[in-house]
């Protein structure tokens, strides 16, 4: 099974160097990753410098300052700098008349969009509309449609999973174009690791999408964190044995592979 990894963060200034993230991908059988730029820069420089250091290995996720009016632009020179991937805010638009715009950009240029955000407006109208109106961007929801971002905080150790919201999120599997990222499970779960009580989310989101539209990440190196990279992937997959060995080659790398683009050259 050829497993790539769909969401790493690397960088000089936060996170991670790319040759550490390689050190993971080797220990773990990892083929091949995609680098997703972190919230905290739109300088994507250093990941195009990995993807070329490196062919094959990586493939990139950038994201532009959405705020500012040049933000297409610099969409455009992205991806002539062979990027294929952009990462949004579920809740952010464009100024000016086409709030949108940058999405629409994204579409026609034939990037796909890594968004994360809150679940609430994943199982809003509002984004259903959006997906609605890029048909042919394919939108890869983060953390299991936010609810790994929600987890992230101490609100799971009070009150739980809001699973009514969750079956709204689940409700845009009947768009061809949206995909979900499934992570460790230290996103969901109450620690300590080894978990005990583990969520149904990802079953449900298995249910619901399928193992064409579900793709894993292991969210390095914040999952450092919580029960590490190789317990992210391993114990995640061991977890997973409603899965025939066909879906889980498309869950764990045949998913990504679809959607992004890996440069050989």
């Amino acid at each position: 099974m050829m497993i790539v990894d769909s969401h790493v963060h690397s960088n000089l200034h936060i996170y991670e160097p790319v040759e550490i993230v390689l050190a993971q991908m080797d220990l773990n059988s990892v083929s091949k990753t995609v680098l997703v730029q972190s919230t905290t820069t739109t300088d994507n420089s250093y990941l195009i410098e990995s993807a070329l250091r490196f062919p094959g290995k990586f493939s990139v996720v950038c994201r532009v300052d959405v705020d500012d009016p040049t933000a297409n632009e610099a969409l455009e020179l992205n991806r002539e700098s062979g990027v294929n991937g952009l990462r949004l805010r579920n809740f952010q638009r464009s100024p000016g008349s086409d709030p949108l715009a940058i999405w629409r950009n994204a579409e026609k240029l034939g990037f796909s969009a890594s968004v994360g955000g809150p679940p609430d407006i994943f199982a809003s109208s509002e984004f259903q509309n959006l997906v609605e109106q890029v048909p042919d961007l394919k939108i890869v929801m983060e953390h299991l449609g936010g609810m790994g971002e929600f987890a992230l905080g101490d609100h799971i150790q009070r009150f739980g999973h809001p699973y009514n919201e969750f079956k709204k999120i689940l409700t845009l599997a009947k768009y061809p174009n949206i995909y979900m990222k499934i992570h460790g499970m230290g996103e969901i779960c109450r620690p300590p690791y080894p978990y005990v009580e583990i969520p149904p989310l990802v079953e449900m989101a298995y249910a619901t999408f399928g193992p064409e539209k579900l793709m894993w990440g292991s969210d390095f190196p914040p999952v450092s964190l919580r029960e590490g990279y190789r317990n992210a992937l391993r114990f995640t997959m061991d977890q997973m044995n409603y899965c025939n060995g066909t879906d889980l080659e498309w869950i764990f790398g045949k998913t990504a592979l679809s959607v992004y683009s890996f440069d050989e050259k």
